[in-house]
């Protein structure tokens, strides 16, 4: 049965939510679940934006077909091919033979690639436009946001912005689609946190450039592929956009993360972040071995400095904190300050591999000298600690 919502008119939410999912990506997990979006604009001419991933589409079908009532939609608009929105294409070209594909060169070509896809769509470049009728399509690329392929439409008539994966969040939707009938900081600002750092980060130099084509625009609805529906107080999500691109903090505060594996250095962790609090300081902590490395890459980004401690473990670094060092070097973590806690039991060796991992971004300023404490944290560690959270506090 059908779950057809109407955002304005002539233009319908046809996608689905998966709240089965374990792992999105089979990457990160998602207890809320997720949602595939797509749209169909019903002009003179009918345009579908998007299809979904197989977990929704007998849904999206069932919703198309009661939007068409019978009919073949003119366009289908591919903005992003990643099979999680293209999954659903050749049922779809199947069903539907005489609807014409518009798509650039490079989704064309994966088209090919992924579906054996021997049509002939229609290529459109950057800036280019379509009509339907009353409403006229302009379609922006946006490369490496975050596949080379990606571009975005903008109706020129009802200064709505379809814009792929950008603005999308983790997180089903349940009831309402609309951003303004949820309470998006509370519900979904986490989830689009996470998803804009582990999917979409890397990449803040090409986001600012699409941030840049978008600021030139009239826009009053802004509809992604996963997550809400934007229709009102869109700034304050752009906002958050423009400081996650531009790596910027978006709060002050302490991310202490630890490695530990017997509970010394998770001590260690707790009687720093006792002092950073005593002082006046948020501060947040994570075990590195309990929280996914995606929730851990999302926090530091989040937060102005970071404490990195950790155990030696033969002779490196623990593997749950290697692991999130990889996942920071990989996104472009920058401009930030740190410091760095080692311990072992013979021969602390994780603090200066950790240091060599971090001196290798941009932009980021160590706070003091490694700390160090052998075995288990003794009054000389606990005063070493309390000087580090004094020097990280005159560091804000």
């Amino acid at each position: 049965m059908h779950n057809v919502i109407k955002i304005q008119e002539g233009l319908s939410y046809i996608g689905g939510s998966d709240r089965r999912i374990a792992l999105f990506e089979s990457a990160y997990p998602v207890p809320r679940g997720v949602s595939y979006n797509s749209y169909v604009l019903e002009d003179e001419k009918t345009a579908v934006f998007d299809t979904v991933d197989d977990s929704v589409g007998a849904l999206y079908f069932d919703n198309l077909e009661h939007v068409l009532g019978g009919r073949a939609p003119d366009y289908l608009i591919v903005h992003h091919m990643e099979p999680d929105h293209s999954a659903s294409f050749s049922r779809f070209a199947e069903k539907y033979p005489v609807t014409k594909v518009v798509c650039n060169q490079k989704t064309a070509q994966m088209l090919q690639n992924f579906y054996g896809y021997k049509g002939e769509p229609l290529v459109v470049k950057d800036g280019d436009t379509l009509s339907l009728g009353k409403h006229t399509l302009r379609f922006l690329f946006a490369p490496m946001v975050h596949w080379p392929e990606v571009m975005f439409s903008y109706d020129e008539t009802a200064h709505t912005l379809f814009t792929a994966d950008a603005f999308g969040t983790f997180g089903a939707l349940g009831g309402s689609i609309f951003a303004d009938e949820v309470h998006f900081e509370r519900d979904f600002l986490s989830d689009a946190r996470r998803y804009y750092m582990n999917i979409v980060g890397k990449y803040g130099v090409q986001v600012q450039s699409v941030l840049k084509k978008a600021s030139a625009l009239d826009i009053r609805t802004v509809c992604p592929l996963h997550g809400p529906v934007w229709r009102k107080d869109f700034g304050r999500y752009l906002e958050k956009y423009d400081i996650w691109s531009r790596y910027e903090a978006e709060e002050k505060g302490v991310a202490v993360f630890y490695a530990s594996i017997y509970g010394h250095v998770q001590n260690a962790a707790e009687v720093l972040a006792a002092e950073l609090a005593r002082l006046g300081l948020e501060v947040r902590v994570y075990d590195t071995s309990v929280t996914h490395v995606s929730e851990l890459l999302a926090e530091a980004f989040r937060y102005s400095h970071s404490v990195f401690l950790s155990c030696t473990y033969n002779g490196g670094i623990f593997s749950s904190m290697e692991a999130l060092l990889a996942e920071l070097k990989s996104h472009n973590f920058q401009n930030r300050k740190f410091a760095v806690v080692d311990n072992g039991s013979w021969a602390p060796q994780a603090g200066a591999q950790m240091e060599a991992l971090l001196s290798q971004l941009k932009n980021m300023t160590k706070i003091g000298e490694k700390t160090s404490f052998v075995s288990a944290l003794d009054e000389k560690g606990r005063e070493a600690l309390s000087a580090l959270a004094k020097e990280i506090k005159a560091s804000f």
